[in-house]
Formats: structure tokens, C-alpha cells, sequence
């Protein structure tokens, strides 16, 4: 496990509105409210393929790939190698289906999962060697409509279970950036309490 300082915040999810609402974006949702509260506004920077935002205080960068979600790395590696961010420097939000709504997980390395914007940030990065926050989603029950399920809204409920798990991702930021992964860990992984 990694103990260096986060730099690069990726949320992964397909730019435009037709996608905004669906749930492939829960990773631009954890970045976007990060950065709000981090004081660090998005905007598009062509030479970075995405939406790029500095919380200098928190010497923190966020970016918000707009390359479609199967050419991410494309974005991320074109960051990380202007501002040199380390691999290890990197944490990547981004939908898991693997999850239902509500759960999360952070973990530095790993497999991909068939996730297809972290198989390509490792293509062009040459390593797993990053942190994941996996934002769960949930699963069809018929795993031929995966992709039809990713690029749906959630049900209402869903996405109050989901909302909730990004607050208390927010609410473990300052254990991120000290960095006390254990405690951030910790805490992202635990169950959420019972309504």
C-alpha cells in the first residue's frame, strides 16, 4: 500500500448531458463535489483532454476525463506527466458494479474488474499502482444488460443510497489528505448505518 500524498483527484465518467444523470458517472459526481468544497473550479483544458481544477491550498488537481470513459487514460496520463504526479499520487473514482448502492471501497491497487476507464489509465500509466475509490452501483440481474444498466439513471432510492455514501466520502477527506489511508480506509469501507 501506498502512503504518498494524494495530487491527482480522476473522476471517470462520459462527458455530456445525456450522461450526466447515469450511473458510469458516479466518479465525475465524487469529483465535482470535492472540488466545490475544496474551492477548486472546473474547466476544460484541451492540452488535458477533460475538466481540470487546482485546490492549491490542498495542493490537490481534479480532473474530470471528457475522452469517453473506454479512453481515460489518455486524460490522466496526459496530467500526470505536465505536473509530474506519481501513479501512487493518484486516486480514480469511479463506479463499481460490484457494489450495491450505499457501499464503497478505497484500496490502492488491485484488479480492474472489466471497468473499461481503468483498464485504460493502466494502458497508458504502465501500472495498477493507484488508489480506487469504488463507488458501489449495484448490478443487473441479467449481466447481458451491463451496459445498458451503466448508462441508466438510478432509481431514486439508489441514488439517495449513493448520495449518501459520497458524503461520507467527503467526510473522510481530511484522513486522505494527511495522508492516513488506514483510517480514510477505515471508514469509506465500513458499512453504512441503517436508515
Amino acid at each position: 500500500m501506498s502512503t504518498a500524498t494524494l495530487r491527482l483527484i480522476v473522476g471517470l465518467g462520459n462527458p455530456g448531458a445525456d450522461y450526466s444523470e447515469t450511473r458510469h458517472n458516479a466518479g465525475f459526481w465524487f469529483c465535482e463535489r470535492l472540488a466545490a468544497e475544496l474551492g477548486a473550479p472546473l474547466s476544460h483544458e484541451s492540452r488535458f483532454h477533460g475538466f481540470v481544477g487546482n485546490a492549491r491550498a490542498a495542493g490537490v488537481w481534479f480532473l474530470e476525463p471528457q475522452t469517453f470513459m473506454n479512453r481515460s487514460g489518455q486524460a490522466v496520463r496526459a496530467l500526470a506527466q505536465f505536473y509530474r504526479i506519481e501513479p501512487s499520487e493518484i486516486l480514480v473514482a469511479h463506479d463499481e458494479l460490484d457494489l450495491p448502492p450505499g457501499r464503497m471501497q478505497l484500496r490502492f491497487g488491485g484488479g480492474l474488474g472489466g471497468h473499461n476507464g481503468l483498464k485504460d489509465i493502466t494502458a497508458h500509466m504502465g501500472t495498477q499502482d493507484f488508489w480506487r475509490l469504488r463507488i458501489g452501483i449495484g448490478h443487473p440481474i441479467d449481466r447481458n444488460e451491463v451496459a445498458n444498466f451503466v448508462l441508466k439513471a438510478p432509481r431514486k432510492e439508489e441514488q439517495e443510497c449513493i448520495d449518501a455514501a459520497l458524503d461520507r466520502a467527503l467526510l473522510a477527506w481530511p484522513l486522505l489528505a494527511k495522508p492516513d489511508f488506514a483510517a480514510a480506509t477505515q471508514r469509506i469501507n465500513s458499512k453504512p448505518p441503517a436508515l
